[in-house]
């Protein structure tokens, strides 16, 4: 047998016993994609300083997280920080932005995922915890739950050292008055029905998703919830695989908008289910799940979603006018936008 043909018959033989590398591993392509909520954004209503303060805030959440996958951290990092950043923007409906309830308090909740483990952790109707993104990976790493809600939940991030604030931290003028115009027009309506019917707004809510260096994807969703909503109302944010889902397998989702059409739709998980048994590529799924199943339900002009795969192909889908979003992927610089058509 001559060298060449030797040498040839090694490699064939080493690619029997030699596991190949999984997809993406080696190169897989860093991308954090980041949404600041979805609804009625007109740019005749929109100030000059406003916009560039939402951008600089999008654009400061992606690099935050994006230097954490830059260095090689884990996309769980990634989401958590870059929705700390807009946690503690006044902008969007989360955290420091939250919207204020009937009773004028700031509820807010928060999920995250892991798709490596599709372990998760979520916080629903929290008070004066400044990141309820942090308490929702507590719940995921330091306990055997999913979600704790309210008094308990609070509880449960004092004992773990998290920050907290008083209401005065959370105030904002803007929302202040958003409560007192939808009280407004609820008075107006029970005049005029007699009913319990009451007016909501439903701009805001946070998200991240990410793939890191190596191949592993996470999701993290926050918000302040629905402008004067009551009874202890959450909606689809901290509801795995309703407004927040990663698998490694398929994608990792954050959904915005009017929560009880996502909750009923399990768009979040739909993105996935799409992807895994139909074999559809995340921008169709994500197209499917927002353009179709979402409108069927009642849900056109309610929301939008990111949505994000393991070789770094993303979606920003949603069915409103406008919606806060960003990418940035590797060696690049954060891109953002505001607008439908931009």
């Amino acid at each position: 047998m001559n060298t060449a043909v030797a040498f040839s018959l090694t490699l064939v033989l080493l690619s029997l016993v030699i596991p190949a590398e999984p997809a993406n591993s080696a190169e897989s392509p860093i991308t954090l994609v980041v949404h600041g909520g979805a609804g009625t954004i007109v740019r005749e209503k929109m100030t000059p300083e406003r916009e560039a303060g939402i951008r600089a805030a999008l654009a400061e959440a992606l690099t935050t997280g994006y230097r954490i996958l830059e260095q090689g951290g884990s996309s769980l990092d990634a989401v958590e920080a870059a929705i700390c950043v807009m946690e503690d923007s006044p902008y969007f409906n989360a955290g420091k932005g939250s919207v204020f309830t009937s009773e004028g308090r700031n509820e807010m909740d928060a999920a995250i995922m892991d798709g490596t483990t599709r372990k998760a952790g979520a916080v629903a109707s929290v008070t004066g915890i400044k990141n309820p993104i942090r308490a929702a990976r507590k719940v995921m790493e330091q306990t055997s739950h999913v979600m704790l809600v309210g008094e308990g939940a609070e509880k449960f991030a004092r004992e773990q050292g998290l920050q907290f604030e008083d209401s005065a931290y959370f105030f904002t003028k803007e929302r202040w008055e958003e409560l007192q115009q939808t009280k407004e027009k609820e008075k107006a309506l029970k005049k005029e029905y007699g009913s319990l019917a009451f007016p909501h707004t439903h701009l805001g809510t946070v998200g991240a998703v990410a793939v890191d260096a190596q191949g592993n994807l996470a999701a993290a969703t926050s918000t302040g919830g629905l402008t004067n909503k009551r009874w202890g109302r959450v909606g689809d944010s901290p509801i795995i695989g309703a407004g927040t889902y990663a698998d490694n397998a398929t994608c990792a989702v954050s959904c915005t908008g009017k929560g009880e059409i996502f909750i009923r739709s399990a768009a979040a998980h739909e993105v996935s289910a799409l992807m895994r048994y139909q074999g559809l590529s995340v921008e169709k799924a994500a197209q499917r799940v927002v353009g179709d199943e979402l409108v069927e339900l009642g849900g056109e002009g309610t929301g939008g979603l990111i949505a994000l795969d393991r070789n770094g192909r993303f979606a920003m889908e949603f069915n409103t006018p406008g919606m806060y979003r960003g990418y940035i992927k590797k060696g690049a610089q954060p891109v953002t936008f505001v607008y439908r058509g931009e």
